[in-house]
Parts: C-alpha cells; sequence; structure tokens
C-alpha cells in the first residue's frame, strides 16, 4: 500500500478544471496586467485563488479572471491585416487636417 497523499494535482480533478487567466491591477487608474494562470472550478474559486497566488503582499486593487478557452485572440501570421503600417493611411496623419485659427497652441 502506498503511502502517497491523494492531493488534486495527483487525483486527475485539476486536471478537469478550466485554465483561467489572472489580471490584476497594482493602484487605481492603472491599467490590468497578466500576471499568470491558474486552475479553479469555477468564477469564484478562480478570484480566490489569484488573491491567494498574484497579491500575496497586498499589492493589487483589482483582480479580473478571464476562462483561457473565452479568449479570442489573433493568429500571429495575419498579422500585416491587422497590424499593416500607418504610412499607407495618410488620413491619420495630424498635417491631412486644419486647425482653426484660435487653436495656435498645438
Amino acid at each position: 500500500m502506498s503511502n502517497a497523499k491523494t492531493t488534486p494535482e495527483n487525483s486527475g480533478a485539476q486536471s478537469e478544471w478550466p485554465l483561467w487567466e489572472v489580471f490584476v491591477r497594482s493602484k487605481s487608474g492603472l491599467d490590468h496586467k497578466h500576471c499568470g494562470s491558474l486552475h479553479a472550478a469555477d468564477s469564484g474559486m478562480a478570484i480566490q485563488l489569484a488573491r491567494d497566488v498574484y497579491t500575496r503582499r497586498q499589492e493589487g486593487v483589482s483582480v479580473w479572471v478571464v476562462r483561457s478557452d473565452q479568449i479570442v485572440a489573433s493568429d500571429p501570421g495575419d498579422k500585416d491585416m491587422y497590424f499593416d503600417p500607418m504610412e499607407d493611411k495618410v488620413y491619420r496623419h495630424p498635417t491631412f487636417y486644419k486647425l482653426p485659427s484660435e487653436v495656435d497652441h498645438m
């Protein structure tokens, strides 16, 4: 008989839990930053685990968790379609617009 304890890691239970991406906002007014991933059974557990793992020293003011399978991302192979250079978009250059005479400080 084995003396190994059954834990979520070796029982297979955790492998069935969905993967969650964790984002933390460190101070009010700053952007949420991706800090890592974790497995949790549901959103409530994901928030609690994210708080325990990623904000242990009270460095966060807000935590977001998002199921990884719900994230939609662009394909790096399609980068030209999404991130093509701005040189061909002359309408985005500020020289294309005329400022009113009252706005002389810009």
